[in-house]
């Protein structure tokens, strides 16, 4: 299908073109080439009218010797009678003599003689058909006041000259056909090494799009259809990338919707069934179900957040804030369980304040999910490290734990959506994207900084009032 459409546009636009121009080149070189030579003719007769006119002339003056005869010798003794006819007119329009020696019909065609009388020139010209046969007829009234001669004619065959024009025109004609010719070897190739590529590519983007993300290009030639197959190629990569990471996030959200649902119907019907339960499995059982929705609360908002991002709904509600506040009771919120997961925390909440223009609610977010991340990828015995520090127009907050750490090739995924770089920990994976967007839309940056095996650092950069 492409192959066709793109064959067609060559056709009509540079083939079309190309063949105009090398018909233009054709024609307008025949006609060159025809008036160039039928012009040389003309310039030759003329030429060899002036010297008739000249002998004519001197045999008029010389008194000694009768005009008609020397106009006879003149007109027998023409120099060019092998190539152009020459002819004696009387003043009536008939012919005298000519150099062939043949007498003339009294009923010869001859334009350019009225011509010749009626021009002011005293010239006449006619090219056209006379006999069958293609001519070139000039006649010259003669200067000469005669009762005898009123013109000479001259008459050439067009013939050979005609032969010889098609020859010219015929090289011409063959070499505008050898360009074309070349042109469209060059351009047929020219063309398949487009052509082929680009079906190769459709037909590639055609399978990418009904799912297979395996399939991919070679790339044969280092220009733009190869880096066009390259490009191919790093989409198919990305699309299969973000395909596994989008499966293994729904894989990962339905492990962690499913924990605490069943948790939660498990504690329900054990109470239910329970005829006299007792209080302090019913007050451990409702703890349970109580941290177990807040849990699925979380997940379930953290999904919403992550769909309004996605349809560019996710709002802002700025206003002047500390942020050192908002910290500081994002920390108060962990104390205690990092002290039952046997964890140190480490934080020295400063004693000045940072005003900052955002929204409260989301730093908090961000906050408690940078802390709670850290919790999740430590260990019982790590540590949990949480710093403030002021900068010129900023403030600057580190959260660094000595947990598991993230690997070097998964570093740079960790805020991408859908991607979990520790599947064995819980969690939807898409906390740490949506706490990203949240410091983007605050104009501050989030950044990682993580070594496996040793802990990860994470530090949030906010512009304070004063640098708005």
């Amino acid at each position: 299908m492409a192959v066709n459409r793109i064959t067609k546009r060559w056709l009509l636009n540079s083939f079309g073109i190309i063949l105009f121009i090398l018909i233009a080149i054709v024609i307008v070189s025949s006609f060159a080439i025809r008036t160039y030579f039928y012009n040389s003719v003309q310039q030759e007769i003329n030429s060899r009218s002036n010297v008739i006119s000249t002998l004519l002339e001197n045999a008029s003056i010389d008194s000694s010797s009768d005009f008609s005869t020397e106009v006879r010798s003149i007109v027998e003794d023409f120099e060019y009678k092998n190539i152009m006819e020459l002819m004696a007119i009387s003043p009536e329009g008939k012919v005298i003599i000519t150099s062939s020696g043949f007498a003339p019909s009294d009923e010869l065609y001859m334009p350019d003689f009225n011509l010749a009388m009626e021009s002011s020139d005293s010239y006449g010209y006619y090219r056209g058909v006379i006999n069958s046969e293609n001519v070139l007829a000039v006649t010259v009234l003669s200067s000469i006041a005669s009762d005898e001669i009123a013109a000479m004619r001259y008459v050439v065959s067009l013939e050979l000259v005609d032969a010889q024009i098609v020859i010219y025109i015929a090289i011409i004609t063959l070499i505008c056909v050898g360009i074309l010719l070349f042109v469209i070897t060059t351009s047929s190739y020219f063309i398949n090494s487009i052509v082929r590529p680009v079906g190769k590519v459709g037909e590639t983007a055609r399978k990418i799009a009904q799912g297979d993300f395996n399939v991919r290009l070679k790339k044969q030639n280092d220009d733009e259809i190869g880096d066009l197959c390259v490009a191919i190629n790093d989409m198919a990569e990305e699309l299969s990338q973000s395909e596994k990471m989008k499966n293994d996030f729904i894989s990962s959200v339905s492990h962690e919707l499913r924990t605490p649902l069943t948790a939660i119907k498990g504690w329900a019907e054990t109470l239910s069934t329970d005829m006299a339960p007792d209080p302090g499995l019913t007050q451990k059982g409702m703890h349970v179900i109580i941290s177990e929705t807040e849990r699925l609360s979380q997940m379930v908002e953290e999904l919403l957040d992550f769909s309004r991002i996605q349809s560019g709904r996710f709002k802002m509600v700025m206003a002047k804030l500390d942020i050192i506040a908002e910290l500081s009771d994002a920390v108060l919120m962990f104390t205690e369980r990092i002290k039952r997961e046997n964890m140190t925390l480490l934080y020295d909440e400063p004693d000045y304040i940072v005003m900052v223009e955002g929204d409260r609610n989301r730093l908090r977010q961000v906050f408690v999910n940078i802390i709670d991340n850290a919790i999740k990828y430590s260990n019982a015995g790590d540590s949990i490290t949480i710093t403030v520090r002021r900068a010129p127009g900023k403030v600057v907050i580190a959260v660094a734990d000595t947990g598991c750490g993230i690997s070097e090739q998964d570093l740079p995924k960790v805020k991408s959506k859908f991607y979990k770089a520790n599947s064995t920990r819980r969690g939807s994976g898409i906390g740490l994207a949506v706490a990203d967007e949240i410091i983007a839309q605050h104009g501050g940056t989030l950044e990682l900084d993580s070594e496996e095996s040793v802990g990860t650092t994470v530090t949030i950069t906010i512009p304070t009032v004063d640098s708005l």
